[in-house]
């Protein structure tokens, strides 16, 4: 554990550290490319849906991830297009996610840029997975952390790359990064909204149905009623 006059002084110099980061960011950072920042989205969505089954799944986008260097006073700094983090209970996260004070560090990270820094994930982060994407290539490669250091992962008889840990599968569908989840495909934002669309159409469709059936049986038993009605005035008295 660290002493907590060492903490403090340490989580000061993270919260400095980090303000850094993204001042630079802010000034001298160019805009993400289209396809990169598209990537990010679907990669979001995707994770926002494994929540609703696996809530101890936490995604987020170009998240800060601050760690210790070895020999290095400053904390070193990453900040992936796409992290994921796998933990039973709420992660509490600010302006950077300061892996000293965390209870556990990103367990997938996801880059899509012909920038790969493999090493740095797999020497001090230990992170057990990497994606590493290429989008106008078209190609992407999966890494597993083992005790000889990253190797990638194989795709499977459906052509998939696996992270089993999350029920995940993970492969290239329309030229983006599609991720499935216990054997289905999970779905973009925009299918989630169609989906929507598609469910409230039915419902409706369904209502009407429903409202003119009851209107022709309302009406079928008021003619029956006004014919008993007439019947009954034409027997003989």
């Amino acid at each position: 554990m660290i002493a907590d006059p060492d903490r403090s002084e340490l989580e000061l110099k993270y919260r400095y550290s980090a303000a850094a980061y993204w001042f630079i960011q802010r000034h001298c950072h160019d805009d993400v490319e289209p396809k990169q920042a598209t990537q990010r989205d679907i990669t979001r969505w995707a994770f926002e849906v494994v929540r609703g089954a696996r809530p101890d799944v936490y995604p987020f986008t170009n998240l800060l991830i601050q760690f210790t260097q070895k020999g290095e006073e400053e904390p070193g700094q990453l900040a992936p297009d796409n992290s994921v983090f796998v933990h039973s209970t709420p992660l509490k996260v600010g302006v950077s996610f300061d892996t000293p004070f965390q209870p556990v560090k990103p367990f997938v990270v996801m880059e899509y840029t012909e920038r790969s820094r493999a090493e740095r994930y797999e020497k001090e982060l230990k992170v057990p997975y990497y994606l590493l994407f290429y989008p106008d290539a078209d190609e992407f490669t999966l890494f597993r952390l083992g005790e000889k250091g990253y190797s990638s992962v194989l795709p499977n008889a459906n052509g998939r790359c696996a992270i089993p840990e999350l029920e995940l599968e993970v492969a290239l569908l329309g030229g983006w990064m599609r991720y499935w989840f216990r054997g289905e495909l999970l779905p973009l934002a925009g299918d989630l909204l169609k989906e929507r669309d598609a469910e409230r159409a039915a419902r409706l469709a369904a209502e009407t149905q429903a409202n003119t059936e009851r209107s022709a049986r309302l009406a079928a038993e008021a003619e029956l009623a006004k014919l008993r009605e007439e019947l009954a005035k034409a027997k003989p008295q």
